[in-house]
């Protein structure tokens, strides 16, 4: 049996090895390593991949999170409502555009923003909500795109999990993750379901004018070069990672299938465990396994990630600490105790191997090493 990896990004590129090869040549040819013709190329493409009027390449997910909210005009003085149990650039990009972070607590189930508790954290101050659509699947999109109207504040979707995971409404409306609120924020950091081979992201947006005013925040605040009408950021992605992107978003389908494939087994293996808690599907949407995290129950958490580790299983922690705690964030005020559902899934949550690549011979090891720990 080939060694089990978290993420297997090296089988992956061997599979799609000459399509990859042949288009950096391109761009090596061509010498165009910024604002390349492969940039506005995969723009477009994803743009029809995801239905979104208009997509904005950027340098990371990180930054398009902070580029939405610029493009928001939010800032010093306003208040926006995330969750504390999210990777901490969405909180992180709030703070960095001076605004202050809002936490409200996730649900037991999907892990994300709990919408029944969103609108008792909405103030005069708010300006925007950022749901997080966590691991792979989209958050409680319909009602939190309701109070968010209702109170005449902004949506800015965190999506970087979550490429081409599609949300329904009730009327029967399906919309991809990152497509439903006024800005979605993608990451093709190489771990994500869409990876690249360094750092990249996305903007989306149906809105022409904040198309506008994203790509201009994100090119020095300029339309024309050497003219910077607003205050802007340096975040482009460059051309050899659009060429990179472009060859696998032709790819994404199938590798999403690999995904639930593989979590599927993990479902059928794992479930009925009375200590483990594997993920569950939101009734609105579908999931595409970004990471397949599940929820071990009585203090095991520790003793099984060692148990794992000691027969060669990696796993990770996907959040060990939530953000009302870490130590960056003091000034907010929270204390433990303040968001009890998303301090206890940090005590845990462990995500077990999960990319396109598991063989099942792979995964009846890992699931049968989990059946063997001894309790």
């Amino acid at each position: 049996m080939e060694p089990i990896r978290m993420v297997d990004l090296r089988s992956q590129y061997l599979r799609i090895k000459p399509e990859v090869d042949a288009a950096i040549q391109c761009v090596l040819d061509s010498t165009a390593f910024i604002q390349g013709e492969a940039v506005s190329d995969f723009e477009q493409h994803l743009s029809q991949y995801v239905d979104s009027k208009y997509v904005v390449s950027c340098g990371n997910g990180t930054d398009a999170l902070t580029a939405a909210l610029l493009a928001l005009g939010i800032g010093p003085g306003d208040e926006v409502v995330t969750v504390p149990f999210t990777f901490i650039a969405t909180v992180e990009a709030i703070a960095q555009v001076g605004a202050k972070p809002v936490l409200v607590d996730v649900r037991e189930d999907s892990y994300m923003m709990d919408s029944d508790k969103l609108e008792a954290a909405i103030t005069p101050k708010t300006k925007a909500v950022i749901p997080v659509h966590l691991y792979g699947q989209c958050a409680d999109m319909e009602a939190i795109l309701d109070i968010a109207k209702k109170h005449n504040i902004s949506v800015v979707e965190d999506a970087c999990q979550a490429i081409s995971a599609a949300y329904t409404f009730s009327d029967g409306r399906v919309k991809q993750a990152g497509t439903m609120g006024d800005i979605g924020c993608l990451s093709f950091f190489p771990s994500k379901n869409l990876g690249c081979y360094g750092d990249g992201g996305a903007l989306m947006t149906q809105d022409e004018e904040l198309s506008v005013r994203l790509r201009m925040i994100c090119r020095h605040g300029s339309k024309e070069r050497y003219r910077h009408e607003i205050v802007g950021i340096n975040s482009r992605l460059d051309t050899l990672q659009a060429a990179i992107l472009n060859v696998k978003l032709n790819h994404l389908d199938a590798f999403i299938t690999a995904r639930k494939q593989a979590a599927d087994y993990y479902h059928s293996a794992l479930s009925g465990m009375e200590w483990i808690v594997v993920p569950q599907a939101s009734p609105n949407s579908t999931h595409t396994y970004h990471q397949f995290t599940v929820a071990v129950q009585n203090g095991r958490r520790d003793a099984l990630r060692q148990h794992l580790a000691s027969h060669n299983i990696p796993t990770m922690i996907y959040y060990p600490v939530p953000a009302h705690l870490q130590p960056a964030y003091a000034s907010l005020n929270y204390r433990k105790g303040d968001f009890p559902v998303a301090e206890r899934l940090c005590s845990e949550v462990l995500s077990l191997p999960m990319h396109t690549e598991l063989t099942e011979e792979q995964l009846e090891y890992i699931c049968q090493t989990i059946k063997n720990f001894p309790l």
